[in-house]
């Protein structure tokens, strides 16, 4: 019985991983690794799982830049999760954080990192220092990635970076919009959002010396800002020392050199 046969007929079989590697020899398993599907049946001809091949499991997820199990198993009711592990052994993926993965040659920069974060803990967006940086209002290059998110706060040491978020009350969480990526959107705080994100949860940042440091943009500020949207925006949080810190920071804005 040629290879091809002996593995059709133990196709039905629980073992089938097992004698696929009887059968194959080492320098044949890089080949259909890769390029076959084997199906897992029970007696009763059900498929239990799908061992997937690789470029069809890259290709069905080509616009995800970071997955999890339950994304596989939308698109594959039936697939085998030990691939995972299997896949990152051979460097095909990375496990960013536990339960999510993103192949290894997708590109990083600023957006999908975005995407990223609002993937990793949710719901979230993407405010505090890393959109005053996007928006050009600071500086500083800015290496962490901070979100608002209405769970509990939590931050995440990955291979790809640091992810932080801060917690807002629920009826805080609004004031972002959609940016498209590609064929995806992610979660980033309008930027009278991001200013007043950040002035809430930082209580201390109004003091002359602190923003002095962060060498605020005052032109930027004073030219994308919507002065109105941000009254409006900073009533909502219902909170009178904010509006104070609120109006320090714009005297100190329309004042700077």
């Amino acid at each position: 019985m040629d290879k091809n046969s002996r593995l059709s007929s133990q196709a039905g079989d629980f073992n089938v991983i097992r004698i696929y590697r009887e059968i194959y020899s080492i320098a044949d398993l890089p080949y259909f690794e890769l390029h076959v599907n084997i199906f897992l049946k029970d007696t009763g001809k059900r498929i239990v799982w799908k061992y997937m091949q690789f470029h069809e499991f890259k290709e069905q997820l080509r616009n995800f830049v970071v997955f999890s199990l339950a994304d596989i198993r939308k698109l594959e009711p039936k697939f085998y999760r030990p691939r995972l592990s299997e896949w990152q052994d051979k460097g095909y993926l990375k496990n960013v954080r536990r339960g999510f993965y993103m192949f290894t040659d997708t590109p990083l920069n600023e957006e999908t990192l975005f995407l990223i974060a609002n993937k990793l803990y949710a719901p979230s967006y993407v405010s505090f220092e890393m959109a005053l940086s996007y928006y050009g209002l600071i500086p500083e290059g800015v290496y962490a990635i901070t979100s608002a998110t209405s769970k509990k706060t939590a931050t995440f040491q990955t291979p790809i970076g640091k992810f932080s978020y801060r917690t807002l009350k629920p009826q805080l969480f609004f004031g972002y919009n959609l940016l498209s990526i590609g064929q995806q959107h992610c979660k980033l705080a309008e930027i009278e959002k991001v200013i007043l994100d950040y002035l809430y949860l930082n209580p201390q940042s109004t003091r002359t010396a602190d923003l002095q440091e962060w060498r605020f943009h005052s032109k930027e500020f004073l030219d994308k800002v919507d002065l109105h949207k941000f009254n409006r925006y900073m009533k909502a949080f219902h909170s009178r020392s904010l509006e104070k810190r609120a109006e320090e920071f714009i005297q100190f804005i329309t004042h700077a050199p």
